[in-house]
């Protein structure tokens, strides 16, 4: 096992290789790049070219070359060391990327599954429930869709002239024991008696005043109830896109435990490096501490 060096030291050693014996014109560095361009080869192999991703090569290039001006190795086994550091730099950068994704594809699917109502679910809830209407009260799909069946009563009595059997029909579920069904027809009986003996025109009149000015106020009542339960249902939306932040636990072990394997890849290129160039500038460098272990059978 090697000895683990803090990264404010290998920073320390890194400026000490400046010190190093390696080319010092212009002329030379030139050459001195172009030979670790040259056989960076792991660094090549780590581009990925398909059809739906390319990386670039250029920034590739770019970050090699950055890194071996820091690092100015001298040598084959320097320039392997710094391509080992340049490779698992590259794919810690691929394997952050994969993190966005994973976050990204998360938040987005879930927000468009849910942006989409299961129209047969939200049925199959209020078939169940001791009272539909209630049940569909519940939501803002729901509410919606009362606002809409009400809204035909409200052409059917506007047609009529005033609220009707016919009109009472337009809206679902009048079959069924609910609280719109039970109010529209008590209401409905009760501005049909007349006995003051009003004139049928006069009475059928007042009838459709009263009928449109009760529909109107549900109405309004249902707007309410669909506001309120947008605001809940964005705030319920919030909560769950906040939580989908975190990939699942299976996606997040798979990319630390990727993460974790670059980062000790990467350290230990750096320590060898470190190593080989205070050993170059004449420096005695005791050997690395290893250390093996066996399980006994």
């Amino acid at each position: 096992m090697h000895k683990t060096m803090s990264l404010k030291q290998l920073a320390a050693n890194g400026r000490n290789a400046q010190k190093s014996t390696g080319p010092k014109t212009p002329e030379g560095r030139a050459v001195s790049k172009m030979n670790a361009l040259k056989h960076g080869i792991l660094s090549k192999e780590v581009l990925v070219q398909g059809l739906n991703i390319k990386e670039s090569s250029r920034e590739l290039a770019a970050l090699h070359e950055r890194f071996c001006q820091e690092l100015n190795p001298v040598g084959p086994v320097e320039e392997m060391l710094v391509d080992q550091i340049v490779t698992a730099h590259w794919r810690l950068r691929r394997a952050l990327r994969a993190e966005s994704g994973e976050i990204a594809l998360s938040v987005d699917e879930g927000q468009w599954n849910r942006s989409r109502p299961d129209v047969k679910m939200e049925v199959m809830r209020w078939e169940f429930s001791s009272d539909r209407v209630a049940a569909m009260q519940d939501s803002a799909f729901g509410n919606s869709i009362l606002t809409d069946w009400l809204r035909d009563v409200r052409a059917q009595v506007e047609k009529d002239g005033e609220l009707t059997e016919a009109a009472i029909q337009k809206f679902p579920y009048h079959d069924k024991p609910n609280w719109f069904s039970r109010e529209l027809e008590k209401l409905r009986l009760r501005l049909s008696q007349n006995s003051n003996g009003v004139d049928e025109a006069i009475r059928k009149e007042e009838n459709k005043k009263q009928a449109l000015a009760y529909i109107d106020r549900e109405l309004g009542m249902l707007r309410w109830r669909q506001t309120r339960c947008e605001k809940r249902e964005a705030a319920e939306e919030q909560a769950r896109q906040a939580a989908a932040v975190l990939p699942s636990m299976e996606v997040l072990e798979k990319i630390l435990r990727y993460e974790t394997k670059l980062e000790r890849q990467q350290y230990r290129a750096m320590s060898q490096l470190e190593r080989l160039q205070r050993m170059r500038q004449g420096e005695a460098v005791p050997p690395p501490l290893t250390m093996e272990v066996s399980e006994r059978p």
